[in-house]
């Protein structure tokens, strides 16, 4: 995960790099959107990486990083904070339900594009958003990503299907 700031200190970018984009491509485009340097401090953003580190182990439920939506879009910079305080973790909330919420409610689609170039992912939980049907659609950081975080906030053991009694090997007859 590639995480950047800005100059005074808040996160603009915890962001998946796609194994089929070189890093110095994303750090160009990060460069032309945020300040013509972008420079590699990773002193500067331990905080940041410790409470992702934190999440993902499940020792925390949250985040109390300054951010910056300076990469997001106008749309984006109303759905995000919307997102962020209103779909707790553990919870779960269709692109029509967080449309709504926006006063959009025929904006389902546009919901769903804002969510998928989340310029925050993780921080600002974009995964807990799913189709009107409950299954997964699209994620930056793939499917597996977002089924992990899922499963992480649910309370699953990592590895173990959403719904599966936790001990109990699939296709295996109990006693």
């Amino acid at each position: 995960m590639l995480l950047a700031r800005n100059a005074s200190g808040a996160l603009v970018a915890s962001t998946f790099v796609p194994s089929t984009e070189d890093e110095d491509v994303v750090l160009a485009r990060l460069a032309s959107k945020v300040s013509p340097r972008v420079l590699r401090h990773p002193r500067e953003l331990d905080e940041a990486r410790r409470q992702l580190d934190d999440f993902l182990a499940g020792r925390t439920r949250g985040f109390t990083l300054h951010t910056d939506l300076a990469l997001a879009s106008d749309f984006q910079r109303i759905v995000l904070p919307t997102l962020a305080s209103s779909v707790g973790y553990g919870t779960k909330a269709t692109y029509g339900e967080l449309a709504a919420r926006v006063d959009r409610p025929k904006a389902a689609r546009a919901v769903g594009a804002a969510l998928g170039a989340n310029p925050l992912c993780v921080v600002l939980p974009c995964h807990r958003v799913v189709a009107s049907s409950g299954s997964l659609t699209g994620y930056a950081g793939g499917l597996a990503a977002k089924r992990f975080l899922l499963d992480l906030e649910a309370g699953q053991p990592i590895g173990q299907p959403t719904g599966q009694p936790t001990g109990q090997p699939t296709g295996q007859p109990t006693g």
